[in-house]
């Protein structure tokens, strides 16, 4: 028997029944329920014989059998392996699901398949139709024939004036377009409902040591970098799998998962986001070493990373390692604690990435983020709560402080010439209402019964979190020198041939990826990259030309 409808879904059938639009777009937080309203929407048309087909777009291959078997679920048969080179839906199903990939590269298939019946498209996460000209336009010619069309999205997203996403409705603003969305359930909204829960973001400074292109030894504190670039250097040298930031900061969040285990929540499990493959492979290492239990890897270019996932879901494993494959969509409720070990810092990717730990299973939980304490992911945690709608302008980076500055919406360059050397990690403060709490000094050390208390989820004030935090960060830089961080540098071992080919292949799907959405041939694209990195052709490039081959794409692809 399906659970009953949350308020905002009731609210949001009423409203979409009441207006019985063509086109109607729900901006909902992660973890809020878009899935189970959607399903919801689709039966009741198929019941009122309004439609007689369901086709839902996703964005990745993964969330194509999730999506199906929600929607088994609701009496709803999907077929999650439809491809484009199997014609016709199969005998038995209510519809399929596909992903905006396969709909780009054929769009006349699913227009064709769309006229066949009378069809409700949903568009999950609708901003990826704006992922280049020839997504949008393959969107709009494959379901303009739809009866129905619903438009999701758990983030708000910007575009170029010029890739206005398919079928979402505009409004004239002072500062240019504004989208405007039929429903909108923002995270503020679903904390005070206890849809989601709380998150805390526990922020780590501690002082980076480089090398520059001139041999200089440079340093500077995450917190504390000064200029732009001086940041970047820091930030990047902290995530160097060979330093002490990750290992530290790793410590920390796994004592936090112990405490949510401890206290009502023993599947708890937690996540791990790196910047890259390379970087994610020696994450793990360094989470089995300081652990002691070996997490889940999870890479894009593993056949069986869908399995991976699903296996992690229902099982009692402690920590999932990944880049990108579980920052979007993936419905994981028992993970509530992350480290931010990456660089990315667009305001879609951290929504996105932090709306993993939300979702709330039973009151009093609380989900804790760990980051860097550096003033673009702070600038993000600061405004998670805002009701921000998707706007097409150009922002100009203003004079102000934290609460006013402009994230980038790529991640950083990769550094030329700067060669790490050692990272250190300490707890500067937990955010909360966009103002850093840090420990008070004045007050006596906590006492482990303190502590266990403390650790209790639900019953810390961020003032109290912020102590807990500070008291066991610092028993664990007393412990630094003993076992906690020996032998750490097996998690940079010299790349095996199979690292490096995976390497490879990675950089030909972000050539691929780049090609599509600029519209250019592969060959313009690959010149374009032996440009920017040097280097002989990927095909034969050593492991370190691909690194940076790789994380340049990345800067680009977004």
């Amino acid at each position: 028997m399906p659970a009953p409808l949350r308020l905002w879904q009731r609210q949001a059938l009423e409203r979409y029944e009441a207006a019985d639009p063509e086109d109607f777009l729900v901006s909902a937080t992660p973890g809020a329920g878009k899935t189970t309203f959607a399903l919801t929407l689709a039966e009741r048309l198929r019941a009122r014989k309004v439609v007689n087909r369901v086709v839902v777009v996703v964005p990745t291959d993964h969330l194509r059998t999730q999506w199906a078997d929600a929607a088994a679920a609701a009496s709803v048969s999907l077929d999650p392996r439809l491809t484009n080179s199997a014609g016709p839906l199969r005998p038995g199903f209510d519809g399929y699901v596909t992903t905006y990939a396969q709909v780009a590269a054929h769009p006349m298939l699913h227009r064709a398949r769309t006229q066949n019946a009378r069809t409700l498209v949903i568009l999950d996460e609708v901003h990826h139709a704006g992922d280049g000209l020839s997504w949008g336009e393959a969107v709009t010619e494959a379901f303009t024939p739809a009866r129905r069309r619903l438009c999701l999205t758990g983030t708000p997203f910007r575009t170029k004036a010029d890739e206005r996403i398919p079928f979402v409705t505009y409004e004239e603003a002072d500062d240019g377009l504004i989208s405007a969305a039929d429903y909108a359930y923002g995270y503020a909204q679903a904390l005070g409902d206890g849809v989601v829960r709380p998150v805390v973001f526990a922020a780590y400074s501690g002082t980076s040591r480089w090398l520059d292109s001139a041999g200089q030894v440079l340093s500077a504190s995450l917190a504390e970098a000064g200029t732009r670039a001086l940041e970047e250097a820091a930030w990047r040298t902290a995530l160097d799998p060979a330093g002490q930031w990750v290992p530290h900061v790793v410590a920390a969040a796994d004592e936090r998962l112990s405490d949510l285990r401890r206290s009502g929540s023993p599947d708890a499990g937690g996540l791990l986001l790196a910047t890259d493959q390379e970087t994610a492979r020696a994450y793990a290492k360094v989470v089995r070493k300081v652990t002691g239990h070996a997490p889940v890897l999870v890479l894009s270019d593993d056949p069986r990373s869908g399995k991976k996932i699903d296996a992690f879901r229902t099982s009692d494993d402690r920590w999932l390692v990944a880049v990108r494959q579980v920052s979007e969509g993936v419905d994981i409720t028992r993970l509530a604690v992350a480290v931010w070990a990456c660089s990315y810092r667009t305001p879609l990717f951290f929504a996105q990435a932090v709306g993993r730990v939300v979702r709330s299973r039973a009151p009093h939980e609380t989900a804790t983020v760990f980051l860097p304490a550096v003033r673009p992911l702070l600038a993000l945690a600061a405004s998670m709560e805002e009701e921000r709608n998707h706007a097409v302008r150009i922002v100009s980076p203003p004079e102000g402080g934290l609460d006013e500055i402009v994230v980038e919406r790529v991640a950083s360059e990769p550094g030329q010439g700067i060669t790490a050397l050692d990272a250190d990690a300490e707890f500067a403060h937990v955010l909360h209402g966009g103002r850093a709490i840090v420990a008070d000094a004045a007050l006596a050390p906590m006492s482990e019964e303190d502590e266990e208390y403390l650790g209790l989820p639900g019953l810390l004030t961020p003032e109290q979190t912020a102590a807990l935090l500070a008291t066991r960060d610092a028993r664990l830089r007393q412990q630094r020198p003993a076992s906690l961080f020996d032998e750490l540098e097996e998690a940079t071992a010299e790349p095996t041939w199979r690292d490096t080919e995976g390497l490879r292949r990675e950089v030909h799907s972000l050539v691929g990826q780049l090609a599509g959405r600029t519209q250019r041939p592969h060959a313009q694209v690959h010149a374009e990259l032996r440009r920017a990195v040097p280097g002989p052709p990927s095909a034969d490039a050593p492991h370190e030309t691909l690194v940076a081959r790789r994380d340049w794409l990345l800067g680009r692809v977004g």
